[in-house]
């Protein structure tokens, strides 16, 4: 089926990518302070070591003064002695303070790290399906990942090395005006030269970080979707690892080549700093030099000015840097924000009530949905997509001599030729009594499947409402929607860890001997139990180490251990063995017995044993009823069993699952023949 609109996610996502300027507002550095709030404690301390640090830095230039102009011309011993224990403790005590201001920086910058990531991962848990449909995972993860560690630096690094810096860029200049004021301005006469180049540096690095993320992103999107063992398969059958390869190269070398223009241009940016720097530098040794042989100046003084001078100038080109470290690392917080920003297409009402006590009544009432959000049932041809035009137009065609003597001589409804349309379902209406089985058909992309999904409210209708025991589930919260509904879908899934892990993950308190009764239930206990580390036996990446069969049986399990009162489960077993299939199929009607059960049928047995049988064509609900009501009607449900479900494929399908079923539970092989028979329809 083509479902148009399959950017949502993805344009939601990027919807900040064209803005080019950095604009540093208000809103922003409140979001920033936000996560720093919680380790203000710490922040402020690690200030005071800041403080600390930068006033011992302030010390040993003045030392130098005093060994220069006192201690030696003078030979004071004592003064000596007390001058080099002070060149010691000095840096003693200071590491002994950096080590305190590195551990609270760090203690930070993890912390917020973590918060970030969690924000982040708990706000992506609260997405519609619609979002993981319209987005790579690869991208996620680099958000995750990359992105939340360039936000922590912003924190811990670039803004504690502002405050370092500013702080003592304002004690040096103090001394430096002390020492000598008119050589202190002829250093400072030359700070627009540090200014100016760092203007048009900051947004050309900002936008190399975006990019460097953004490529890096796609790097990751790419390794996640071909590494993972589905990937890793396709990519096998095909004998497209050369292909892949150079995929990645290609990616991998944009990574490298704006990492190589982000080095190129902040060497070529702290160059001209440090060529700024050195033609000051040089500037005070020529006047100060004049100063000393004129007896204006003391050697000391002027060696200890030196030395306030590398202090002055590094601080002052850091500081000058400060914008674009900030810019390019705000950028990491942008995209953070953009995912954070990302509205919840389905959440709890403010008034929603837990759904309780559930006797398993299920309605729609008049449902629409599109998986286009922008979608309409009656848009018009020009707002429609290519493929969507095409579709329509073959619609709308007339039909031929041929077609029209077809429907004369025959009622019954003709299978639409293709199943492409704006919206999924449109107009569907139906009710099941508690305890039913509700059965539903059509041809492959009719909407069985996104019913499926509407029920247990992993999209919302577009149109309509969905009622369970009278109540709209939009009225009720998710976690009690969630525990009232089970679903087993045809791609069973896994976690790549043991079978007791996975099964827990129904109802983590559940008891191991709860975990073997549901087991039991699901025909898999036996197998479980000869495995050689039985249900400590780790499945593998999405479950690959199991078959097809023992994977559906474990997810059986995993449902029977939930005990949902409503059970929605695509039954296909047409690619499992007859022996797989009869375990699944009595394990199932242990599964259903005293629930409501909507089930997408394959299988001819389901559909006989259906309380009512819903058939749907191109989104629409076209007929409902019994087996009998249906074939009697003579309409698209009978055309569907003499075409597919009683076709003599289906039948031996039938016949030998029927024949599995009654071996496994009674062994008897002869009978298991008779039984498949009666199973057969007349």
């Amino acid at each position: 089926m083509f479902y148009s609109g399959g950017g949502y996610g993805w344009r939601m996502l990027h919807r900040g990518e064209e803005q080019k300027e950095f604009k540093l507002t208000r809103s922003l550095l409140r979001r920033v302070a936000a996560y720093a709030r919680p380790y203000r404690y710490r922040i402020a301390i690690m200030l005071v070591t800041l403080l600390i640090g930068s006033g011992l830095g302030l010390i040993p230039p003045l030392l130098y003064r005093d060994l220069i102009d006192n201690a030696l011309p003078h030979r004071d011993y004592v003064r000596l002695d007390l001058l080099a224990v002070g060149m010691i403790a000095i840096p003693v005590v200071n590491g002994l303070v950096g080590v305190l201001r590195n551990y609270l920086s760090s203690a930070i910058g993890e912390g917020i790290i973590c918060d970030l990531r969690r924000s982040l991962y708990e706000h992506m848990q609260r997405m519609s399906l619609r979002f993981f449909t319209a987005t790579k995972t690869g991208e996620l993860m680099s958000r995750l990942n990359n992105d939340v560690v360039g936000a922590q630096q912003a924190v811990t690094s670039t803004i504690t090395n502002i405050l370092s810096n500013a702080i003592s860029l304002v004690a040096t200049l103090a001394i430096m005006v002390a020492l000598e004021w008119r050589l202190t301005l002829l250093a400072v006469i030359i700070l627009p030269l540090f200014i100016f180049p760092a203007r048009g540096v900051a947004n050309v690095l900002r936008e190399i970080a975006r990019e460097q993320l953004d490529r890096n992103a796609q790097m990751n999107a790419l390794m996640n979707e071909t590494l993972n063992v589905s990937g890793a398969l396709l990519v096998k059958l095909f004998g497209r690892a050369p292909l892949e390869t150079a995929r990645f190269a290609q990616r991998a070398t944009a990574v490298r080549d704006v990492g190589i223009r982000q080095s190129l241009v902040g060497r070529w940016f702290f160059f001209s700093l440090s060529l700024v720097g050195a033609v000051g530098t040089a500037l005070v040794f020529w006047v100060g030099g004049e100063f000393v042989l004129s007896g204006q100046f003391t050697i000391g003084t002027i060696v200890a000015f030196a030395s306030y001078l590398g202090q002055l100038y590094g601080p002052i080109t850091a500081l000058t840097n400060a914008r674009v470290d900030f810019a390019t690392s705000m950028v990491s917080f942008e995209r953070v924000f953009e995912v954070l920003d990302l509205p919840v297409e389905i959440a709890d009402l403010p008034d929603a009530i837990a759904l309780t006590n559930v006797e398993g009544r299920v309605a729609f009432d008049d449902v629409s949905f599109s998986y286009n959000p922008d979608a309409t049932p009656d848009r018009p041809i020009a707002s429609l997509t290519p493929v969507e035009r095409r579709h329509k137009r073959i619609e709308e065609q007339p039909l031929s001599a041929g077609d029209r003597d077809e429907l004369t001589a025959k009622p019954a409804p003709i299978i639409a030729r293709h199943q492409a349309r704006p919206l999924a379902i449109e107009h569907v209406s139906f009710e099941i009594q508690p305890g039913q089985l509700a059965a539903l058909v059509g041809p492959s992309g009719a909407g069985k499947t996104t019913i499926t999904y509407l029920l247990p409210r992993l999209y919302d209708p577009t149109k309509g409402r969905i009622l369970i025991d009278g109540h709209d589930i939009r009225s009720v919260t998710l976690q009690s929607l969630s525990e009232q509904i089970g679903m087993v879908t045809q791609e069973t899934y896994l976690f790549h860890d043991t079978i007791r892990e996975n099964l827990l993950y129904a109802r983590p308190g559940a008891s191991f001997e709860d975990i073997v009764a549901a087991c039991q239930a699901a025909n898999i206990h036996d197998f479980i139990s000869e495995l050689p580390h039985g249900y400590e036996t780790i499945v593998g990446e999405r479950g690959y180490r199991l078959s097809g069969g023992e994977k559906q049986r474990v997810a059986i399990a995993r449902v029977i251990l939930k005990n949902p009162k409503i059970l929605v489960l695509d039954e296909a077993t047409s690619h499992l063995d007859s022996h797989s299939e009869a375990l699944i199929q009595a394990a199932l009607v242990r599964v259903m017995k005293g629930r409501t059960s909507l089930v997408i049928a394959h299988r001819l047995s389901t559909i006989l044993a259906a309380d009512v049988i819903l058939v749907l064509d191109r989104g629409r609900l076209v007929e409902h009823g019994t087996h009998t009501e249906l074939l009697a009607h003579d309409g698209l449900y009978a055309s569907l069993y003499h075409t597919q479900f009683n076709s003599p494929a289906a039948r031996n399908g039938l016949r030998a699952g029927a024949n599995g079923l009654v071996e496994e539970e009674n062994g008897a092989t002869e009978g298991s023949k008779e039984a498949s028979e009666e199973l057969l329809p007349s």
